[in-house]
């Protein structure tokens, strides 16, 4: 188990500021590693409500548990792997292990044997060490539907701003309010019920 402090910056972009990013940076395909979010809560949004996300993130053959947690700058993130055999049964409806994540969940009065699976958005990612800070390019597929991000994780929430807001200036790509990978895909799940 590991827990950090994440402050990170995004933007939602069209397909060609996506592509406009891609040769700035000089990205090719091979450049995108690919990963699947699995994200879970409970029937009601329990989590959701108290501003929390929970996943298992697949990449490289590693399967990773993460919550993330409203902090006062950004989002504490407790990350514990995962044996494949037990984050694929997470995704079959088994229950969460014990451990730190079980507990942080009991601890906000959330029961844990609650929480179901609800779906996975895939993601290829170009990850950049930029401005002493990680740039991530995504091209996300779920639901049906593709959308493409430009996220950017700092150390410091006003330098990150700043070295993120001039990199879009740069780019002549507006700043758009952008929701994260699990509202969207829960947006896009619900869309219409």
């Amino acid at each position: 188990m590991n827990q950090e402090l994440e402050i990170e910056f995004k933007n939602m972009l069209t397909k060609e500021e996506f592509e406009k990013i891609s040769a700035f940076f000089k990205l090719k395909d091979e450049s995108f590693a690919f990963q699947e979010n699995h994200y879970f809560d409970t029937s009601n949004f329990s989590l959701r409500d108290k501003g929390c996300a929970l996943r298992i993130r697949h990449k490289k053959g590693q399967y990773i548990l993460t919550l993330k947690q409203p902090a006062k700058e950004g989002l504490l993130e407790t990350n514990e792997p995962l044996a494949a055999e037990m984050a694929l049964n997470m995704l079959q409806g088994a229950p969460i292990p014990g451990g730190t994540i079980k507990e942080l969940i009991s601890k906000m009065d959330i029961v844990p044997e609650n929480i179901e699976y609800f779906g996975m958005l895939a993601t290829n990612r170009v990850e950049i060490n930029y401005q002493g800070g990680l740039l991530a390019v995504d091209h996300s597929i779920y639901l049906g539907k593709e959308d493409f991000e430009l996220e950017y994780e700092a150390k410091s929430f006003q330098q990150g701003k700043g070295i993120f807001e001039h990199l879009l200036k740069v780019l002549e790509i507006p700043i758009r309010k952008t929701e994260n990978k699990v509202r969207r895909f829960y947006k896009q799940k619900y869309a219409g019920k």
